[in-house]
């Protein structure tokens, strides 16, 4: 989207690697931790984009979350250190969830990256503020090889409602009858707020206990499979590709035929259009 040659990615899923290597096949992959990569393998590059793990900075997985398991993977935030140390790339962009500004080592690892020469400007995006019909609220760090920061300007686009991609023709519907008493609460309390049509957290609390309107952005799309759809005494769970649109990607975009794996990779990922504004809003900057 942003006319750039993605010349090299890697990842430590191989379902990941594998989706990404049939969407760009003249890119070079790997499935390895990159905290182990030999980056003297890895070819030059002008820009490096990396999301380092965020679940043990988020409040949904983290240690307040009683999943201490999670917090080694703060520590893959160290594999951007690496792959600029030896590369000097012109730029970087990092996207990670807030909750990395509260690790107990980020200000050792901002002090890193700025002893390697590389200026910061943090921004907070919202996904919806670009295009995309999803609140998705993230940091971006945009890293320049420079003595002063770049200020990017990104437009702020119209929202764009779930309406645009909740196609109430297709999928397998159940009646809202039988299911649990918590979600029978939740589809009441939706339909006193919206009507007959609206989306809602099928799993947790999520958007309290009402959903969301249909005519605003859906929320966050997670790895797990959470969204549902009421259409009055009727519902199913948000499909794979209206959640691929909610993210941003083109229908074009291979994912793989298991819902479960598309979910888990969709709500992975970074919507494209939101980094595409970062990448051109950069770009005009410098």
């Amino acid at each position: 989207m942003a006319r750039c040659e993605v010349v090299w990615a890697g990842n430590h899923f191989q379902p990941a690697v594998d989706v990404h290597a049939v969407n760009h096949p003249g890119t070079l992959h790997a499935c390895e931790d990159l905290q182990r990569t030999n980056w003297r393998e890895v070819p030059s590059f002008d820009l490096l984009l990396a999301s380092w793990c965020c679940q043990g900075n988020s409040p949904a997985r983290g240690k307040a979350a009683n999943n201490p398991e999670h917090d080694d993977s703060r520590a893959t935030a160290w594999a951007v250190l690496d792959a600029l140390e030896y590369h000097r790339s012109q730029f970087f962009i990092g996207e990670n969830v807030k909750g990395f500004l509260k690790w107990a080592l980020y200000p050792a690892w901002r002090m890193a990256i700025e002893a390697l020469g590389y200026c910061l400007d943090i921004q907070v995006v919202d996904a919806a503020d670009h295009g995309v019909p999803q609140h998705r609220q993230r940091l971006l760090y945009i890293g320049t090889l420079a003595k002063h920061p770049l200020m990017l300007r990104m437009p702020k686009r119209e929202h764009v409602p779930a309406s645009s991609f909740i196609d109430f023709e297709a999928g397998k519907w159940t009646t809202v009858e039988g299911h649990v008493p918590a979600t029978l609460r939740r589809v009441a309390a939706g339909r006193a707020a919206f009507g007959e049509r609206f989306i809602m957290p099928y799993y947790g609390k999520g958007s309290g206990l009402t959903g969301r309107c249909l005519s605003r952005p859906i929320g966050t799309i997670t790895t797990r499979d959470r969204w549902a759809v009421v259409d009055g005494d009727r519902m199913r769970m948000l499909m794979v590709p209206e959640a691929k649109t909610g993210m941003g990607f083109p229908k074009s975009y291979f994912l793989p035929g298991d819902t479960r794996l598309a979910m888990h990779l969709l709500g992975n990922a970074v919507p494209p259009p939101m980094m595409c504004d970062a990448i051109t809003a950069m770009l005009a900057a410098a």
